[in-house]
């Protein structure tokens, strides 16, 4: 035994106890959402622009939006429908590790592959310039995308995490930096996210005026991560309805039914969780200072990555505590361009890290100041997106028990730790 774990030995981990948290379940059934994204599309003044023979460009993003594959195959079908060629290329900034095949790769592991949307899919990290900004920033697309006679975006809206502002996650940052690939999204982050509120939409708007942008079909999803609105907007649309419609997202996001805790322990962070990782709107821990959550955590663990991140550790930074096996598949050239690229390092470093999950819990309840050691207060979740059955520490029963929105599932366990001190 290490010195590391013979200061940790003797740490006392309570029990914990699983416990229900309720937010509306409004959604759309899956085998509902072809026919009504075909709808909104079939709206005259999105209908009346897609001619047969054009080629349509149709984005898909990186992000793991619920029911991908099933709403970018509606859209294909409707080009389709409509004589169009589409075709689907990745939209997604430096993801990927800004290459081709990285971003290929992504598609893929979403399904959404050529033989499941019955069209090709282009990918390609060459950009176009086609414009400025009032104040000289270049603008550009992907290449394929420019080259095409008409573009559909297609994003899911939700609340950023590094800034905050009348447009953040959605359509409009889909045309900035996920069409924008590596190069456009470098010139987007150039000025920083104190800046990214105001110059992120300026750019948007010159692309939707000067690309041939037919449509863009806008998602909210509900706090369990389903499918609830699908929204078709015209490009002149776009910037009027995207503000209100974030509003109706954030108002419907996931969070902890606690104003904070000693330790969050997070059992896995990826990019198809959230863009850094692990949703600062969530953990209360952003990258930038831009951000104001209300969640706080005096530490947080993060004990491993998603398989769908393939390597990406973006996020693993805002953790104290993380685990060797976490560490070990850590990919610095799938993980470093997204960094570089927006020019926030804080969220790549390597935390401190341990062999076992027990030692990483351990280790962030030891370090605490000003708690009781006897009794901390820990929440444990799958992950920022999973978040209607969580795990609370005994600490934490009276708060959950004063809150109509929690249901106690249960008696409180040990941690599950396997021999090796694992929690798998």
């Amino acid at each position: 035994m290490g010195v590391v774990s013979e200061l940790l030995a003797n740490v006392p981990l309570p029990r914990m106890v699983e416990v229900r948290q309720h937010f509306s379940r409004e959604r759309i059934e899956p085998a509902n959402l072809p026919d009504i994204v075909r709808g909104e599309l079939m709206r005259e003044k999105i209908r009346s622009r897609v001619h047969p023979g054009m080629r349509v460009a149709i984005t898909c993003g990186s992000r793991g939006v619920a029911n991908i594959a099933l709403i970018t195959r509606a859209i294909v079908d409707f080009v389709r429908e409509c004589g169009g060629e589409p075709f689907v290329f990745p939209a997604m900034g430096s993801h990927g590790g800004a290459t081709a095949e990285g971003q290929r790769d992504i598609l893929t592991s979403y399904g959404v592959t050529e033989q499941a949307m019955g069209c090709p899919i282009l990918c390609s990290m060459e950009t176009v310039q086609i414009g400025r900004t009032d104040d000289g920033i270049p603008v550009y697309i992907d290449r394929f995308a420019a080259e095409a006679d008409g573009i559909i975006l297609c994003g899911r809206i939700k609340a950023h995490t590094g800034f905050q502002g009348p447009y953040e996650s959605g359509l409009m940052k889909m045309a900035t930096i996920g069409m924008g690939k590596q190069y456009g999204a470098e010139f987007c982050h150039a000025a920083g996210f104190k800046h990214m509120a105001v110059n992120m939409p300026k750019i948007a708007n010159v692309i939707l005026k000067s690309a041939n942008v037919i449509a863009g079909v806008g998602l909210i999803e509900n706090a369990y991560d389903e499918t609830c609105r699908a929204v078709a907007l015209t490009a002149e649309e776009i910037p009027e309805r995207e503000p209100g419609l974030l509003l109706e997202a954030k108002a419907k996001m996931g969070r902890l039914l606690f104003s904070g805790t000693d330790v969050l322990v997070v059992d896995k962070i990826g990019k198809n969780i959230s863009g850094d990782g692990m949703d600062p709107n969530i953990t209360g821990r952003p990258m930038t200072p831009y951000l104001d959550s209300k969640f706080d955590a005096q530490r947080i663990v993060v004990l491993d990555l998603t398989d769908e991140t393939h390597g990406n550790a973006n996020g693993s930074g805002m953790a104290d505590v993380t685990t060797r096996r976490l560490v070990n598949k850590l990919d610095t050239e799938i993980t470093y361009p997204n960094a570089i690229t927006c020019n926030v390092l804080e969220g790549v470093k390597i935390p401190l890290f341990v062999n076992t999950d027990r030692e990483a819990v351990q280790l962030a309840v030891r370090t605490c100041v000003e708690i009781d050691h006897a009794q901390p207060r820990i929440i444990r979740i799958r992950d920022t997106l999973s978040l209607d059955t969580i795990l609370i520490s005994e600490a934490m029963l009276d708060e959950a028990r004063a809150n109509p929105d929690l249901t106690i599932l249960g008696e409180p366990t040990p941690w599950p730790f396997d021999e090796s001190g694992n929690l798998w």
